[in-house]
C-alpha cells in the first residue's frame, strides 16, 4: 500500500508538471433565442432575439501541446422574446408575449483542439462539449415580481446545453494571449414549466438558444 501510494503521487506531480494551465478572463456578447418542443396549434414561437451579456473566467489546462481540457465559470444572460396563441375547443383564448431574461453561473466542460501556428504567434482552435448551468434570477419582461410571485420561481434552477465552436489566439510577449472566437450553445434541457400549466399540455418544452462571441486575454 505504501509504495502504491508513493506511485501515485510520483505520477501525480509528474502530469502536473507537464501540463501547463493557461487561466484568463472572457467577456461573450451573445445573441440570444428560445426554441420550443409544442404543437402547432399553441403558436408557439420566438417573436425576436436578444442580446444578452457574459462574463467570466476561462481555464485551459493542456494534457499535450495542441490538446486541452476547458472549463471555468461564467454568469450569462439568456432567453429572448417568444409568443403564444391558442384557441380551446370550448372557444376560449389563451394568448400572450414575454421578454424571457434568465441569468445563469455556468460550468463548462469541453474539450480544446489547437493548431500549429497559421501566421506568426496565432493558432487556431476547436472547441466542442457542453455546460452545466445553475438559475441566479430572472425577469419576465423587466419585471422580477408579477402578481405578487417572483418570476425566478418559474424557471427550472438547473440548465444543461452543448457547445461548439472555433476562434483563434494570439501570443503577446512571453506568456499573455489574446484570443476571439465564436460558439454556438443549444439547450438541452427544458427552463420553464410555465407554459405547460398555462396551456394544459405537459408536453412543451422552452429550451436555451445563442451564439456568443468571445473575446478575452490569458495569462
Amino acid at each position: 500500500m505504501k509504495k502504491l501510494s508513493l506511485l501515485v503521487l510520483f505520477l501525480g506531480f509528474g502530469l502536473s508538471a507537464m501540463a501547463q494551465v493557461e487561466i484568463g478572463a472572457m467577456i461573450s456578447p451573445t445573441i440570444a433565442s428560445n426554441r420550443f418542443i409544442a404543437e402547432d396549434k399553441y403558436n408557439l414561437e420566438k417573436e425576436s432575439n436578444k442580446l444578452r451579456f457574459g462574463v467570466g473566467v476561462v481555464a485551459d489546462y493542456f494534457f499535450s501541446q495542441n490538446y486541452a481540457f476547458s472549463t471555468g465559470l461564467m454568469y450569462r444572460s439568456k432567453g429572448s422574446e417568444i409568443q403564444y396563441n391558442y384557441t380551446s375547443e370550448d372557444g376560449s383564448s389563451i394568448s400572450g408575449k414575454d421578454d424571457i431574461d434568465v441569468q445563469y453561473l455556468e460550468l463548462p466542460v469541453s474539450l480544446k483542439l489547437f493548431t500549429n501556428e497559421v501566421a506568426p504567434d496565432v493558432v487556431m482552435y476547436f472547441q466542442v462539449g457542453g455546460s452545466l448551468n445553475t438559475k441566479v434570477s430572472a425577469k419576465v419582461n423587466d419585471k422580477k415580481v408579477i402578481d405578487g410571485e417572483r418570476t425566478s420561481k418559474r424557471f427550472n434552477i438547473f440548465e444543461t446545453d452543448a457547445l461548439i465552436g472555433t476562434g483563434a489566439e494570439m501570443l503577446l510577449g512571453q506568456s499573455t494571449k489574446i484570443f476571439g472566437g465564436i460558439t454556438y450553445h443549444r439547450g438541452l434541457t427544458n427552463i420553464d414549466d410555465y407554459y405547460k400549466k398555462r396551456l394544459g399540455d405537459k408536453n412543451i418544452a422552452v429550451k436555451n438558444n445563442g451564439v456568443s462571441i468571445d473575446v478575452g486575454v490569458k495569462f
